[in-house]
């Protein structure tokens, strides 16, 4: 049985239990993994014997010198609700919590766009967002809602609980999550639980945990978190100044001039492992059915953009290995179009769809569905729907198309390159095909038309520049605004490609 990877932390830093106690995930209204062991833990008295009680279920632990114990009870079936009764023979309280039920849990984790509530943020509206408030009744889906937190140490517990949807609390809930369980509850008739552990403008390297960046080798992430580092000490200094200077004008009754922003104000929450030690170790003793992740936005700048194709795919690993139940199912989107920011957004992109190389992972392209003046889009019912489609295909064994056209391969046809894709039968464009490139050995791209060809029943496009004599690279969906799109017969859009390798875009 595994150990929860905190524990030990928060017995030595927070003094032993003297009752019985669990974790406040397994609060009131909490949603228990179906079909698979439940894992249990909390802290009791040092060699207190615990015994929990689940639905038809008993089960017992002895605490650890620590205080920590932890127990498995046998898988159940979706149902409920369900009450949990713990007891410990030298604790004079037992702790009961109720209306539990079993279904299917999601971690849903990533910056802004997977934060941005039901409500939206201000200047940035979720579609259609007072009516699907409105509507957001749903007893048998249940939310939890991770406070910010970063924390040089792994958290064993969390301040908050799990509540019952509503509209209430859906519209301060992640957006995107909401929809994604409101579509798996009504595919699969199951009792829904999702986590939104998220924090807008945070970068990857923030949510892996010390050991994995150990793991992966990740040195130059190392490095460029210690320059963002240095650069969050000179904001703080400017901001206490500012500060100083401020409060002895009021003192003397005068009022402070307005003051510029202050670049670099992250709030600690850029060092490496900072975000997984506060909101994410708290919850990988919690067995979960898999995971929801949209972020991308914050390491499309510097030498983040290069690392993300090492760096996402550590986060994922990473991640599998702190919850011990094997690869189970990550999926992630595709970054939206938005702005004119350089080559940053499309490499990440790029390296968001290479990681698909990994098992178990499924990417909902959300190129199509982007603002060019705005980085959260509206639409997150289709971020949602794409990431249910997803989970349907990767994690609930449907046998429709659930992944957009996958970039396979390229043959070169003289002054025309083609691209081969998966998932790509019936693709066609929405109006005019634009926003391919294509480059000759040089690396240097230039815009290219490009067309459908349809080749022994497989969907491939051909591409080609007056520019580039003798084409060996095509790419799509570099820029990071792409106003063109070609969908597949499920309607899955093509996400952003390049047939240059990793090495070569490292090299240049």
């Amino acid at each position: 049985m595994r150990l929860h990877p905190a524990a030990l932390v928060l017995a030595l830093a927070c003094g032993l239990q003297a009752e019985v106690r669990l974790p406040n995930v397994y609060s009131d209204h909490a949603v228990l993994q179906r079909d698979m062991p439940l894992h249990i833990w909390g802290s009791a008295a040092p060699g207190e014997h615990v015994t929990a009680q689940f639905h038809s279920q008993t089960a017992q632990a002895l605490a650890s010198p620590l205080g920590i114990w932890e127990l498995s009870l046998k898988p159940e079936k979706a149902g409920g609700p369900y009450t949990l009764h713990v007891t410990g023979d030298m604790s004079a309280k037992p702790v009961d919590r109720s209306d539990l039920l079993v279904g299917d849990v999601w971690f849903a984790s990533g910056q802004s766009n997977m934060e941005m509530p039901l409500k939206g943020f201000n200047g940035a509206p979720v579609k259609d967002s007072d009516k699907e408030i409105t509507e957001a009744n749903h007893p048998r889906i249940r939310l939890f809602l991770q406070k910010h937190r970063a924390t040089i140490a792994p958290m064993l517990d969390t301040d908050d609980t799990w509540k019952i949807c509503t509209p209430d609390t859906a519209k301060d809930f992640s957006a995107a999550a909401y929809f994604f369980g409101r579509k798996i509850m009504q595919e699969e008739n199951v009792p829904i639980g999702l986590i939104d552990s998220t924090w807008g403008g945070t970068p990857a390297h923030a949510w892996i945990s010390t050991e994995g960046l150990a793991w992966s080798n990740l040195t130059s992430v190392a490095l460029d978190a210690g320059k963002i580092l240095r650069e969050q000490g000179i904001s703080d200094s400017v901001r206490e100044n500012y500060k100083a200077q401020d409060d002895a004008l009021k003192a003397a009754g005068q009022t402070p001039p307005a003051r510029p922003r202050i670049a670099g104000d992250r709030s600690y929450a850029w060092n490496p492992g900072a975000l997984y030690n506060g909101m994410v170790a708290p919850f990988t003793g919690y067995t979960v059915r898999g995971f929801l992740w949209y972020q991308g936005e914050a390491d499309q700048n510097g030498i983040r953009p290069l690392n993300y194709s090492r760096v996402f795919p550590a986060l994922i690993q990473d991640w599998r290995k702190q919850w011990g139940e094997g690869p189970i199912p990550f999926l992630f989107v595709q970054l939206a179009s938005w702005g004119t920011a350089g080559d940053g957004w499309g490499q990440v992109r790029d390296a968001q769809r290479r990681t698909l190389e990994l098992t178990n992972t499924g990417m909902a392209v959300a190129i199509d569905i982007g603002l060019e003046k705005n980085i959260h889009p509206p639409d997150k019912q289709i971020v949602g729907a794409r990431l249910a489609q997803a989970a349907l295909g990767i994690s609930y064994g449907h046998k429709t198309e659930t992944t957009s056209p996958y970039f396979v391969g390229v043959g070169y046809e003289g002054s025309s390159i083609r691209a081969y894709f998966s998932h790509a039968d019936g693709l066609k464009a929405e109006g005019e095909i634009g926003d391919f490139e294509v480059a000759g050995a040089d690396g240097k791209f230039v815009t290219a038309a490009a067309r459908i060809e349809v080749i022994n029943g497989q969907s491939t496009v051909i591409a080609n520049s007056p520019l580039v004599e003798v084409p060996k690279y095509v790419r799509y969906g570099w820029r990071p605004f792409t106003r063109s799109y070609l969908y597949n017969s499920a309607g899955l859009p093509l996400g952003t490609f390049t047939s240059e390798s990793d090495a070569e875009m490292q090299a240049k």
